[in-house]
């Protein structure tokens, strides 16, 4: 990033030649790139009106600086693993931040010259109290959009005895609508699979005899399904436990398993709503939330120093 500085040049009889000068001293010790900063003829005021606002437009650049520094914090956030894409989704007005500053004009619609200073140090005042708020507001969805998602993805990943089965079970594996049989989902550890198929179907005296099937596996253990009659699952449960083969209480209900994939894919399209982009008139939209770029005290502030 470039480095910036505002410098006021002494005054020659006009302010071309003031230009000149100082171009022709910085380019003999090859200084610097200068650029003019367009600055209309603003309504000074008395010598004490401009004292006592001093001290406020101190405390002004320093809450625009952080609300700007929120602003780029937050842009990184919602990136994420593209966050090294920061730089060129920082923009002012559409632009990017250097050609914002080294040509810039100032916005006499938002900001007319005839106000007085104190007037238009309020506008801007309010301006960025807003963009602040809409920050923290848009912040906070953000986070516990984020928050629920991470949620639900440790539920989708965790052991197999507590994790979501939305994206591992499905409807052929089960004996579903039987007046007799049910289909039980048993987790077993890797190292016990053999024991298993030795021994399951002696575990009470009504298990459908081959109907065990691996149906998902992660590093740890297999889930396993297998068919009995309705009133041996007690003693199946029991007897399965003393052998450490671990009976999932689970009811297999389509509408509930696809309620859950849809609320992952809801969240994550809620998620992806929170990215920052750009209208056409340069504002920042980060979804319903608009944050309209200022002027050169923001991008100045954005700016290292």
């Amino acid at each position: 990033m470039s480095e910036f500085w505002l410098v006021s040049a002494p005054g020659d009889k006009t302010c071309q030649q003031t230009w000149e000068n100082l171009n022709a001293e910085t380019s003999r010790a090859s200084l610097s790139t200068n650029f003019k900063f367009h600055i209309p003829d603003l309504k000074v005021g008395t010598l004490d009106v401009l004292v006592g606002l001093s001290d406020e437009l101190a405390k002004l650049d320093t809450f625009v600086e952080v609300v700007v520094k929120k602003v780029a914090h937050y842009m990184a956030e919602v990136l994420e693993d593209t966050r090294d894409r920061v730089q060129e989704n920082l923009l002012a007005n559409g632009l990017d931040l250097v050609t914002y500053v080294t040509r810039y004009q100032w916005d006499m619609a938002k900001y007319p010259i005839k106000q007085s200073l104190k007037n238009i140090s309020d506008i801007i005042s309010k301006q960025v109290a807003q963009i602040d708020n809409d920050l923290k507001a848009r912040a906070s969805v953000y986070n516990n959009l984020k928050g629920s998602l991470q949620s639900l993805e440790r539920k989708n990943t965790g052991s197999l005895l507590t994790r979501s089965l939305a994206d591992v079970v499905k409807k052929e594996h089960f004996i579903l609508d039987s007046e007799y049989l049910v289909t039980l989902l048993i987790v077993i550890p890797k190292a016990s699979y053999s024991d298993w198929e030795k021994s399951y179907e002696t575990l009470s005296d009504m298990v459908v005899p081959r109907s065990s099937k691996k149906i998902f596996e992660d590093q740890e253990a297999g889930l396993f399904t297998v068919t009995l009659f309705h009133r041996a699952v007690d003693d199946f449960k029991h007897n399965a436990r003393q052998l450490r083969f671990m009976v999932r209480d689970f009811l297999y209900n389509e509408e509930e398993l696809r309620a859950d994939k849809d609320a992952k894919s809801r969240l994550a399209s809620d998620k992806k709503k929170q990215f920052p982009m750009y209208r056409s008139d340069g504002s920042l939209r980060c979804g319903p939330i608009v944050l309209k770029p200022l002027h050169s005290f923001v991008v100045d502030a954005a700016l290292p120093r």
